[in-house]
């Protein structure tokens, strides 16, 4: 395995390259409307597979009432009145869940990656809040990399505006052509009104046969894009501790999660952990 896979207390899953100093690049990828990260960790560690200077983190919507699903509570990034146009305007709670995106690419950007090396994608509402989120990123920060919908729509169009020079930000929109719950002519929507808003690289693709789901051709899509936005660089951005700063609970804790504790076994010295860790890291294992 080229990666390792983490869980917290509060429902994010992230995939980290084994060795942490090969990360170069950052997804952040939403699910869909009463689902979990765990829907998606499948599919994020092949995609893993493939991109092995990636980092992804799968964060999960709170649990909230959801009006057009009979007030049930369920995972979800914002409330849902309805699927109509008109309905599709009042989203209450959608500027949280923007702005704990755009905390999670802050904290990844305060270690080291920029901005324009992360992605943030989802299927269905998660698609939805990536793409709200992601072409209204703050002035300051630059644009992303590009962004991935499956699935998806724009929430709350007539407040949706595209930052200032994020316009060419690369849209990937896979959908459905039979999808019953968020219709092809809803995406094709999105597209005008995006396109309409100034952006210049909005790619819907249309998938025959498919409903409300993805299917391994546009998980192939999906790869296909970020290998070409998140290309494989040999720069190292993240700022990782120095192995000498660290104390030996965390050597043992950056050596586990490397995968290599079977190395450091009959290790009673410090300095032994420290070595071990900077050859890891060095790609000298």
């Amino acid at each position: 395995m080229t990666f390792t896979t983490s869980r917290d207390a509060n429902g994010t899953i992230t995939i980290t390259p084994r060795n942490e100093a090969d990360q170069t690049a950052t997804i952040v990828l939403c699910h869909g409307l009463g689902d979990t990260s765990q829907g998606w960790e499948d599919v994020a560690e092949n995609l893993a597979s493939k991109l092995p200077h990636v980092k992804f983190i799968l964060p999960t919507a709170k649990t909230q009432k959801v009006t057009m699903n009979m007030g049930m509570a369920m995972p979800a990034w914002y409330d849902i009145v309805g699927l109509d146009k008109r309905s599709n305007e009042i989203c209450p709670g959608i500027d949280e869940s923007q702005q704990r995106i755009l905390s999670i690419l802050k904290s990844e950007n305060d270690a080291g990656i920029p901005y324009n090396r992360m992605v943030l994608a989802g299927f269905s509402q998660g698609g939805a809040l990536s793409l709200y989120t992601g072409m209204q990123l703050p002035n300051e920060v630059g644009c992303l990399a590009g962004i991935v919908m499956m699935s998806g729509y724009l929430p709350h169009a007539s407040g949706f505006t595209i930052t200032p020079g994020a316009e060419s930000t690369p849209i990937f929109h896979g959908h459905g052509a039979i999808d019953p719950l968020v219709q092809l002519s809803a995406a094709k929507e999105s597209q005008s009104h995006a396109t309409e808003k100034g952006a210049t690289d909005y790619n819907l693709q249309i998938y025959e046969g498919l409903a409300h789901s993805a299917n391994p051709k546009e998980v192939a899509d999906v790869l296909s894009f970020l290998q070409k936005v998140l290309p494989k660089v040999e720069e190292c951005y993240i700022k990782l501790k120095d192995p000498s700063e660290m104390s030996v609970k965390e050597l043992k804790a950056a050596i586990v999660k490397a995968g290599i504790g079977s190395r450091a076994v009959g290790f009673s010295e410090k300095s032994e952990f420290i070595d071990l860790l900077k050859c890891h890291r060095a790609g000298k294992l």
